[in-house]
């Protein structure tokens, strides 16, 4: 794949991050996402599920900004995260894993309703809410479950994310 290609595909994962489409992303589109997963399983902002959902959304946003706000203005534009933040993290998938972990993980034990993983259906609400169109939603969170037992592990999830958000833009 050419650059012009690669960098068109990472584009278009841009609008996964600007929630609110105002064609930069802030420390609110984070937020935002936080609240949308909050709301979709009914946890509040003041339980310790939703304060590390919140945690994990304000450490998700400053790495992102850390990597790609390239001019210190606390939004990441376009060009930012297509030059910036893709790139960086193809470089280094490792450091992208670490900067998304604690919102995924905190929310991974939100969908996880019952406390035996996280199901097709649960990912593909939490897909949903942050913008994923439905049925690609259903389309992804079942291909996750890729031994199908029903259940799509912390590992997995972190893994495809990382892929689809910068490492791999295929996935």
């Amino acid at each position: 794949m050419d650059t012009a290609e690669y960098e068109r595909k990472i584009a278009a994962r841009f609008a996964l991050f600007d929630q609110d489409g105002n064609g930069y992303i802030d420390r609110e589109d984070f937020s935002k996402a936080a609240r949308a997963v909050m709301a979709e399983f009914g946890v509040t902002a003041r339980s310790d599920k939703g304060q590390a959902v919140f945690g994990g959304a304000e450490a998700f946003w400053q790495g992102m900004a850390g990597i790609a706000d390239v001019d210190g203005d606390q939004r990441v534009t376009r060009e930012e995260f297509v030059t910036g933040a893709a790139k960086r993290l193809q470089d280094s998938p490792e450091r992208f894993a670490g900067i998304a972990e604690g919102f995924l993980h905190a929310v991974i034990a939100v969908a996880d309703e019952d406390g035996g993983g996280v199901t097709p259906e649960a990912a593909a609400r939490v897909l949903r809410v942050l913008g994923v169109a439905p049925d690609l939603a259903v389309t992804v969170s079942t291909a996750l479950d890729d031994d199908g037992d029903g259940r799509i592990s912390e590992a997995r999830i972190l893994t495809a994310f990382a892929a689809y958000c910068g490492v791999d833009p295929d996935a």
